[in-house]
């Protein structure tokens, strides 16, 4: 008992090290959810305006074409914005009946950042195109198609808005979802043309009610963890290994349960905030220190259990960070964040039912933890190691 004190003691001088270290310099979000916005605005006789808001970095062949569309100058930049702009126009087509709409170019704002953080397959960049199109002498109904396979992130936030009229309409569609919903503007369209500004590539999820709303968010959350949250995966992972009984799984998951909704809700009412330069090596650091426990003191404890709530707030404020790259709604706040909530726990626990699907039938095996859990818990440790200090060192640069 003694000696695992001593373990432990030695190990949080070490964290409180490390955080220091890493705390001094700014980081970025590890685990952003990638939003694509397309609105579509009918403030012309015979014309819409398509603003689109979406992270290139596919669609450009990877983050080092990302970052020259970006930031390059002359011809180069402008060859590149023309597969850009060509891109966008053919991954999100838009039809009247069977007419296909011609996208002519208005405007390109690219998306602003350090080329660190541009080649950070974790961070998110978001550019904006603007494109008119002359619809159909005969009024029908517009449709958006996105083809199978086309190189933009999910989930879409897709508006459809009249201003003359005061009418917006907005869904998600949600990976594997290729068609939006039809919209009828027969007898919509304004009189005469307004003068032409970019709009804002607004989403406005209070047109959908909250039985819409509730498993739009659930899905979120989750996916929130599987598959985009990869240290939060493997902190569940952490929690996982320090043995694999009901009780110490039930015991863990609980307690971080709770802390993370704490937080989560906290922050989201803006109670109580800590800004990502913290939060997200924090997290790092986290997945770190509860693996080289599993190594060291492989006992669940109060002390344990209390480790695991302190370091669910910090979690909890990660996930809260996420939640400003989702658009909520303001009527039905409630409902969506405790969809989001849902989801996030749906999230942790699928990751724990793979992992003792995957490990569970040698769990009693004298030579489980010596061979499984030992080294799993050192690979978790060194990812998350990795990943506080290459926010020190690539950053820094």
């Amino acid at each position: 008992m003694v000696r695992s004190f001593f373990r432990r003691g030695l190990l949080v001088p070490v964290f409180l090290f490390l955080a220091a270290l890493v705390c001094g310099v700014p980081v970025l979000r590890a685990d952003p959810l990638t939003v694509t916005r397309v609105l579509v605005s009918f403030d012309q006789p015979r014309a819409v305006t398509i603003t689109v808001d979406l992270d290139l970095t596919v669609m450009m062949g990877g983050p080092e074409g990302y970052y020259a569309l970006a930031t390059g100058k002359g011809p180069a930049q402008e060859a590149l914005l023309h597969q850009a702009t060509r891109g966008v126009a053919d991954a999100l087509p838009f039809f009247v009946g069977t007419l296909r709409l011609e996208p002519r170019f208005v405007s390109f704002v690219p998306a602003a950042g350090t080329k660190a953080e541009f080649l950070d397959a974790m961070m998110t960049r978001t550019s904006r195109f603007v494109f008119t199109a002359s619809l159909p002498e005969k009024a029908g109904t517009l449709r958006l198609s996105v083809p199978i396979g086309a190189p933009i992130d999910y989930p879409l936030a897709y508006t459809v808005r009249v201003p003359a009229r005061h009418l917006t309409r907005t869904r998600w569609m949600e990976a594997g979802q290729h068609e939006g919903d039809p919209f009828d503007y027969a007898g919509l369209l304004p009189a005469s043309a307004p003068v032409m500004t970019a709009p804002p590539a607004a989403f406005d999820p209070d047109t959908l009610s909250w039985k819409q709303q509730f498993p739009l968010y659930l899905h979120l959350g989750f996916r929130h963890i599987v598959p985009e949250g990869t240290d939060h995966i493997l902190f569940v992972l952490g929690l996982f290994f320090l043995g694999i009984s009901w009780r110490n799984l039930l015991s863990q998951t609980t307690v971080f349960t709770i802390a993370h909704a704490t937080t989560l809700f906290l922050s989201a009412w803006g109670i109580l905030r800590l800004p990502p330069w913290i939060v997200e090596p924090m997290i790092a650091l986290s997945i770190s220190f509860i693996a080289v426990e599993n190594i060291v003191s492989p006992r669940l404890g109060v002390t344990r259990l209390v480790v695991v709530f302190l370091f669910g707030l910090i979690h909890g404020f990660g996930f809260a960070g996420s939640l400003s790259e989702i658009p909520f709604p303001r009527r039905d706040f409630v409902v969506a964040l405790l969809g989001f909530n849902l989801g996030v726990d749906l999230g942790q626990l699928f990751i724990i039912a793979v992992a003792a699907l995957v490990f569970g039938w040698w769990r009693n095996r004298p030579w489980f933890r010596r061979w499984i859990a030992v080294p799993a818990s050192g690979v978790i440790a060194a990812t998350g190691l990795f990943w506080a200090v290459q926010r020190v060192v690539f950053y820094a640069g």
